[in-house]
């Protein structure tokens, strides 16, 4: 079993970018500080699509969450969660499955805090703090085992996350510790941005990322290319279409679909057996 290092708890600070804070305002939200968003439109200059690639990433995380309720699954575990927003997983599963159980993960203080005030009122629906590089933690929270069930099915949602993770090593050993936690016939959901169609572009990103966002332990000098990304899922089976561009995945009939090219993200669901 991996050691995992540990993981020095991130505090409050408005002056420095958040991550999730960046998302919600290019998503349009208000629950963001002046750096963030200073940092968001340095970002829309290297890559003005970025906003696109936002809504396209929830967009995917409603049709993936949406087959898994379909397929039974009633307990889900969303790491990296980020800011509350329209069509949180608790909002979607819950609409088919009255009975599921979500549990939100973040690292960021801020989210944690939002997201207890939004769910103080769901008893199947609990927020905790946890940081990704970190799964040992998580998987064995108080809060976490309260609510879900690991020898049971569960989903495990790692949705535009690991790019926070800067050692690739790390993130082969965090996906392998989750993969072994979860009971046969769970699912795990991972979608990442690569590399392979703006190699220049996200190139820049992944340097204004290290340089202005991010604390030592955090962010990439280099994103994946979308052939490193599938070993992540391991010996999972893959369900169709399998890994492929997000707006890709199982869209909806009436859905409509961005210009091609223009989302730089690809996104898959394992299932182990």
């Amino acid at each position: 079993m991996p050691v995992f290092p540990p993981v020095e708890p991130v505090g409050f600070d408005p002056s420095i970018p958040n991550e999730a804070r960046v998302y919600d305002y290019w998503l349009g939200g208000k629950d963001n500080f002046a750096a963030d968003r200073d940092a968001a439109e340095a970002a829309l200059l290297i890559a003005p699509e970025l906003p696109l690639m936002c809504r396209e990433g929830r967009k995917f995380l409603r049709r993936t969450i949406r087959f898994l309720a379909a397929a039974g699954i009633r307990r889900f575990i969303d790491i990296g969660c980020g800011l509350p927003t329209q069509g949180n997983v608790h909002e979607i599963v819950q609409e088919c499955a009255p009975d599921a159980r979500v549990v939100y993960v973040d690292k960021d203080p801020v989210v944690v805090n939002h997201g207890q005030a939004l769910v103080e009122d769901n008893e199947r629906v609990v927020v905790i703090r946890g940081d990704v590089r970190d799964p040992d933690s998580i998987l064995t929270h108080p809060r976490l085992r309260e609510l879900v069930d690991l020898d049971e099915p569960v989903a495990v949602l790692l949705v535009a996350v690991l790019a926070a993770i800067n050692d690739d090593d790390l993130t082969m050993a965090v996906t392998t510790r989750l993969r072994e936690a979860i009971a046969p016939g769970s699912y795990m959901v991972i979608s990442h941005a690569i590399s392979d169609l703006r190699p220049e572009a996200t190139d820049k990103l992944a340097l204004l990322f290290a340089d202005e966002w991010a604390t030592k332990d955090d962010g990439r000098l280099r994103l994946p290319t979308e052939a490193e990304i599938l070993p992540l899922f391991g010996d999972l089976e893959m369900v169709e279409p399998g890994l492929v561009r997000v707006p890709e995945w199982r869209p909806e009939p009436d859905e409509l679909r961005p210009p091609k090219d223009t989302v730089w993200a690809v996104g898959g669901v394992g299932r182990k057996r």
